[in-house]
């Protein structure tokens, strides 16, 4: 039977020259077009410095080392996100403490940030669930007034704005990442980057990425040319150039991915506007959403029901997804002693929530077979 899944990379010839050409190239990794993509990023987004890495969750740790995140350090994050978001604190020895999210855009609560912040509070991370950006001008200010540092996690939002800013611009914030796994807005297969506005941040970032080693020009040398130091204890994180020989071709393309992406979220919103089964995500005045998911709600009469209505929709070709079970309801962090119920808000959510397919591939024709399946299915609940 024919499936829709709820995301899918778009690869086409074009990308695959660019890769080819890389792959009969002299470089294949370390080489220039690291450098470019890197220039591309920082481009496009507004930002001073990018530095690509090898996965979105190596771009979390980086960022975290590079905020000085420590043993004892606690860092405010959101529940609702992939595991990573919360992870790379833990790596650095820090506690995670998570901020319930607001009703209407399922995104970190400023307002919960700001009851948590006790003295070992370090840093925040924002994360723009489904491509709608965290209301950063608040958060901003609450950062401000305490001292700390912002690492807004816009895996799911590269292409999406805020009050006429990209987010990545790091107008509100210190650093950013981004991942380019196939289901985010553009990919590398794998892959990640960090931006930031700060050179302090972004040599030390350069740094890490490499095992702790730099080659800079400021070295003495005392050996020779070949001279090099390990300063901190890094990790290999490089991105290849073949990874971002793919990720330039579809940066080009990023803008018409996310026009795409809006196209359809603005057909869902017509056809399923004011239907009886669930509720449908909003986009806020002064926000841009690139549109990474499109989450709805089902309304409280079928609650009970999702497992089966899931289950349904697969089983008639539609991939829904579930984003997310709130992170501290993982088994691991439940050993960490983290309790249910922490974030109610969160848990409400993720009893409720199913997402929908939506990728740029998707033709007209993919989005009507969706909507009917729905309807089909769910008439029967």
């Amino acid at each position: 039977m024919k499936t829709i899944p709820y995301g899918h990379q778009w690869i086409d010839e074009v990308d695959i020259k660019e890769v080819v050409k890389v792959l009969r190239s002299d470089w294949i990794t370390q080489g220039p077009k690291i450098q470019e993509f890197e220039d591309a990023l920082g481009k496009y987004t507004g930002t001073k410095y990018a530095v690509v890495v090898s996965s979105g969750t190596a771009a979390l740790h980086i960022a975290c080392l590079t905020a000085g995140i420590k043993e004892s350090d606690e860092v405010i994050t959101s529940p609702l996100t992939f595991v990573a978001s919360a992870n790379c604190v833990l790596y650095c020895g820090g506690k995670p403490i998570f901020a319930d999210i607001q009703e209407d855009t399922f995104n970190i609560s400023p307002i919960e940030i700001e009851k948590l912040i006790t003295q070992k509070t370090k840093a925040i991370i924002p994360v723009h669930f489904a491509g709608h950006s965290c209301d950063m001008k608040r958060i901003k200010q609450i950062a401000r007034k305490n001292k700390l540092l912002i690492i807004e996690d816009a895996a799911h939002a590269l292409g999406a704005k805020y009050r006429n800013s990209k987010v990545g611009s790091c107008r509100y914030s210190d650093m950013t990442i981004l991942s380019f796994h196939p289901v985010k807005h553009i990919t590398t297969g794998e892959g990640g980057a960090v931006l930031t506005n700060n050179k302090k941040l972004y040599k030390k970032l350069l740094i890490l990425r490499n095992h702790g080693i730099t080659k800079e020009k400021y070295l003495d040398k005392p050996d020779g040319d070949w001279y090099y130091e390990m300063q901190l204890l890094g990790f290999n994180y490089r991105l290849t150039d073949i990874q971002a020989a793919l990720g330039l071709s579809q940066l080009t393309k990023l803008d018409k991915f996310v026009k795409r992406r809006r196209e359809i979220a603005a057909v869902y919103n017509q056809v399923f506007r004011g239907n009886d089964y669930f509720d449908l995500p909003i986009e806020h005045e002064g926000v841009y959403s690139s549109y990474h998911l499109y989450p709805v709600r089902l309304k409280k009469r079928f609650l009970a029901a999702k497992k089966d209505i899931f289950s349904k929709l697969r089983e008639n070709g539609v991939g829904v997804q579930a984003h997310y079970r709130p992170v501290y309801r993982q088994p691991y962090y439940q050993q960490l002693a983290y309790l249910p119920g922490l974030c109610p808000q969160a848990e409400k959510f993720y009893r409720s929530e199913i997402s929908l397919p939506l990728y740029p591939l998707m033709s007209n024709k993919d989005i009507n077979f969706v909507v009917n399946k729905i309807n089909k299915v769910l008439k029967k609940f």
